[in-house]
C-alpha cells in the first residue's frame, strides 16, 4: 500500500480510503467488522464516515454508520492505528431528521462533533468535512453554475470560525472541504489567511472515469494549495463495474435498490461504461479494478475512497493498486473520455 500526506499536515494516509456509507442499510455491522478487517489486513489506515450515514440517509438509519466504526473500534482496540474522517451535513429539506435541520454555524457543528465523537467512540476527530455547502452551488450531479440570490446563507467566515474553534478545542485535528467548488475552496484558502486559522487540508469530491470535471479548475488547486482529492464515487455507483451492462439490473445492487441516485445511468453513461469495459477486456483486467487505478494514479488524487457491499467486492477493489496503467493504456482511457466527455456529474 502506497501513503500519501494529507495535505500539509504530518498525516499520511493510505492511497486507498474505505468508504462505509452501506453499513447500517444494505450491510450489518458484523458485515462492516470484516470489511474493515480486509482492509487493515490489505494496509489501509484511513476510513471514511459521515454523520447522516447510512445511505440513503432517513431518521432510522443516520449515526448507524458511525456507531459501527465505534463499535469496531472498541472491539478491535486500533483506534489509533486509524485516520478517521466524518462530515457535518449541509442544509436541506431532505435532511431534517439531523439537527431539525442542519446548519454550518458553531452551535450545529459543535452539536455534530459532540455526536460523532460519541458514535465513534473516540476523543477526536482526525478530518473533519462540511459534505456540502452551505450555499447554493453545483454539486450532487449538477455541471453547471446557477446563481441564486440567497438571504439566509451562513458565511464561510462564520463556519471557518467555528471549526477553528473545534480544532483550538482539540475535537478536531484538522479540517476538509466536501462537494465544494473552486471558487468555494479558495474562499476557505483566503479566510484562514485572513483569521490566521487552519486551511482545508482536503477535498471530497465526485471522480470517475464518467465524472472527470474535477480536472477543470480544483485539479490546479489541490496541486497549488496542497488540498487533494479524496475522491468518492470512482466506480459510479457499481456502474463501471460493468454488472448493469446490457440493461441488466442485479436484485440486490444499489442501484437497483434506490433508483434516486440517476446520476450514472443516463445513456451517455451507459454508453461510455460499454466503452471502458471492453477496454477493460483487452487489457485482461476487471473493469472495477481499471476504473480505481484510473482513480487512484491521478497526480491530484490524495486518496480513493472504495466501497463494496461484499467482501469479494472489496477483495477486488482492493487488488486495483496492483493493475498496470502504461502511457499507451491512458491514451486508450483519453480517447474514450473525448467521445464522452462529463456524461455523469
Amino acid at each position: 500500500m502506497e501513503y500519501r500526506r494529507l495535505g500539509r499536515t504530518d498525516l499520511n494516509v493510505s492511497a486507498l480510503c474505505l468508504g462505509t456509507m452501506t453499513w447500517g442499510k444494505q450491510n450489518t455491522q458484523e458485515e462492516g467488522f470484516a470489511q474493515m478487517d480486509l482492509a487493515v489486513e490489505h494496509g489501509i489506515n484511513f476510513f471514511d464516515t459521515a454523520e447522516m450515514y447510512a445511505v440513503p440517509t432517513s431518521a432510522e438509519t443516520a449515526g448507524k454508520t458511525e456507531e459501527i466504526i465505534g463499535n469496531w473500534f472498541a472491539r478491535s482496540g486500533k483506534r489509533d492505528d486509524i485516520i478517521i474522517a466524518t462530515k457535518a451535513a449541509g442544509p436541506g429539506d431532505w435532511i431534517s431528521h439531523i439537527r431539525g435541520g442542519p446548519r454550518l454555524n458553531r452551535e450545529h457543528l459543535e452539536q455534530a462533533v459532540e455526536g460523532s465523537l460519541r458514535r465513534l467512540q473516540t476523543d477526536v476527530i482526525d478530518l473533519y468535512q462540511l459534505h456540502w455547502p452551505e450555499r447554493s452551488t453545483n454539486f450532487f450531479g449538477r455541471l453547471g453554475y446557477k446563481h441564486r440570490d440567497e438571504e439566509d446563507v451562513v458565511a464561510i467566515a462564520e463556519t471557518l470560525d467555528a471549526l477553528n474553534g473545534l480544532v483550538k478545542a482539540g475535537k478536531i485535528r484538522h479540517y476538509g472541504l466536501s462537494n465544494e467548488s473552486a471558487w468555494g475552496t479558495m474562499q476557505y484558502v483566503m479566510e484562514a489567511e485572513r483569521q490566521g486559522a487552519p486551511r482545508p487540508v482536503s477535498i471530497q469530491n465526485p471522480y470517475s472515469l464518467l465524472n472527470r470535471s474535477f480536472e477543470v479548475g480544483l485539479a490546479e488547486i489541490a496541486h497549488r494549495e496542497d488540498i487533494g482529492l479524496l475522491a468518492y464515487s470512482p466506480l459510479a455507483f457499481g456502474m463501471l463495474t460493468g454488472k448493469y451492462r446490457n440493461d441488466t439490473w442485479p436484485e440486490a445492487s444499489r442501484l437497483t435498490l434506490f433508483k434516486q441516485f440517476s446520476r450514472y445511468t443516463n445513456p451517455q453513461a451507459m454508453a461510455a461504461t460499454e466503452l471502458y469495459c471492453e477496454l477493460a477486456r483487452q487489457q485482461g483486467v476487471s473493469p472495477a479494478q481499471l476504473a480505481l487505478q484510473f482513480v487512484t494514479t491521478r497526480p491530484f488524487v490524495t486518496s480513493n475512497i472504495i466501497g463494496a457491499t461484499s467482501l469479494p467486492q472489496l477483495e477486488e477493489n482492493l487488488r486495483s493498486i496492483e493493475v498496470p496503467l502504461d502511457r499507451d493504456l491512458e491514451k486508450a482511457l483519453d480517447a474514450i473520455h473525448a467521445r464522452h466527455p462529463y456524461p455523469a456529474p
